[in-house]
């Protein structure tokens, strides 16, 4: 073997083993909300199709305090936040039938809204993924809810993001904070308080894109987009934005054209590149916006379903887009949208897409598929079941399964593809409105009191 073949071989080796070891670090992490591919997680023979709240779990511990946020992961770290009543506990959590003039803990204000006048204390919490051990515990602030919130709010329900160097949790009403993997406290950013609609407070999350950490505040004093240095804190840049409530986390849409940061919105979808120049716009949403943005086969999802509007669409876009995109009256696609269906969006949980099929999962426990490429219906509205009332977690995938959590902790597992089948029901016997986190062949679930690793177990 000549000495030039050796290097040539080397260097195919050191490239394969550093692709190895990617895949492995993508698997072994969900750095944000939905993780790194919306939800949909690599097929690991490891991953269950079947538990309980005694069957296939790795650990649970109790989560102080209360708080929606997900649960996010890298590597053998496992955080998770939570806003801690420093009076009294709070009242153990229950779905309700109908979310209407009933708050969970608090007083009553003829909406159906609470507040609290106790201190709270945000924490952050660094779990150990193997054993459930909480390796530190960082407090994010101290101090009186400044705000009231939606009855299925809670004063954390901004997931936290994660670089691998860093920690990142968002508060709308106090700000930006970072930590080290440590636990040491790195940099800071206070804002707000800001007025959210009707007082249902805020819940967008933040993403992480290489340097970067993208906020989007959509509040009704002075709403905004704002990128920062995810090493010191400092503000790149800040664009406000013509914007009411929204509660949809910033999307980083990297295609083959360019990245650009989407921004779901009621009044418009914006997009913006990284300099946070405007690039397109896009109207003809319904009144309330949750869902994230998601992608995959180079197509940008967008998603809006209010159930009291007769607008609740779906739209398919293309890379490359400039200017106003909306549709015209009559219109499902145009040069930049390539299909869009009127009817198609959930209000909460967002949409899923896993192989060639986007999947809708209506927050009545309906599941719809489409045609991901095309818009074509697969198949119509399916009931799940007539035992849950109530989806609000987004749905995930792995291993040709479709999992849909309920309100009532109840997760639903389907079938995949085109045909719409419940393959089972794995219950844990507790209220959860939070999207789990899937990773190191482990299903990371949390509860309205406790944190789950669930995985198969000989």
């Amino acid at each position: 073997m000549t000495p030039h073949t050796t290097r040539v071989l080397s260097v195919l080796l050191t490239t394969l083993i550093l692709s190895v070891h990617i895949v492995d670090g993508a698997a072994d992490s969900w750095p944000q909300f939905r993780g790194g591919r919306a939800g949909v997680a690599a097929d690991d023979p490891a991953l269950p199709d079947t538990w309980s709240a005694t069957e296939n779990i790795v650990w649970k511990i109790d989560v102080p305090g209360r708080g929606w946020s997900s649960p996010i992961v890298w590597g053998d770290h496992v955080f998770v936040t939570a806003a801690v009543n420093t009076k009294e506990a709070d009242e153990p959590l229950k779905p309700v039938p109908s979310y209407t003039a009933r708050s969970f803990g608090g007083p009553m204000s003829g909406r159906d809204i609470g507040s609290s006048s106790d201190a709270h204390r945000w924490v952050v919490w660094d779990i150990d993924f193997k054993t459930g051990k909480v390796r530190w515990q960082g407090t994010v602030l101290t101090g009186v809810p400044v705000e009231p919130k939606h009855q299925k709010n809670s004063y954390a329900s901004e997931t936290p993001a994660t670089d691998g160097e860093r920690v990142y949790v968002y508060s709308g009403n106090a700000g930006l904070f970072a930590f080290d993997m440590n636990g040491k406290p790195v940099w800071s950013k206070p804002m707000g308080p800001f007025k959210i609609r009707s007082g249902w407070g805020p819940a967008a999350s933040p993403s992480v894109h290489k340097d970067r950490v993208y906020i989007v505040n959509d509040n009704d004093d002075r709403s905004f987009v704002a990128a920062y240095d995810a090493r010191t804190g400092a503000e790149i840049w800040k664009v406000n934005r013509d914007e009411g409530s929204n509660w949809t986390t910033p999307f980083v849409w990297e295609n083959g054209v360019r990245t650009e940061i989407v921004t779901a919105g009621t009044d418009k979808v914006r997009s913006y590149d990284l300099d946070g120049k405007l690039l397109w716009t896009l109207t003809g949403m319904s009144t309330i916006q949750i869902p994230t943005p998601l992608s995959a086969h180079g197509l940008l999802y967008i998603s809006s379903g209010y159930p009291a509007d007769p607008l609740r669409p779906v739209y398919a876009i293309r890379p490359g887009a400039s200017g106003d995109i909306s549709l015209k009256p009559g219109e499902t696609s145009n040069a930049s949208i390539v299909w869009s269906v009127p009817t198609l969006g959930a209000y909460s949980p967002s949409g899923l897409v896993h192989g060639d099929y986007y999947y809708t999962l209506i927050d009545r426990g309906i599941l719809t598929c489409n045609d991901a490429k095309t818009g074509r219906e697969i198949y119509p509205r399916q009931r799940i079941t007539a035992d849950a009332a109530s989806f609000t977690a987004s749905p995930w995938a792995y291993n040709g399964r479709i999992f849909a959590m309920s309100e009532e902790g109840d997760t639903y597992v389907l079938q995949a593809g085109p045909t719409f089948k419940v393959l089972g029901k794995n219950s844990l016997n507790e209220m959860t409105l939070a999207t789990p986190a899937v990773a190191g062949g482990s299903l990371i679930v949390r509860t309205a009191s406790k944190l789950y690793r669930i995985g198969r177990k000989p």
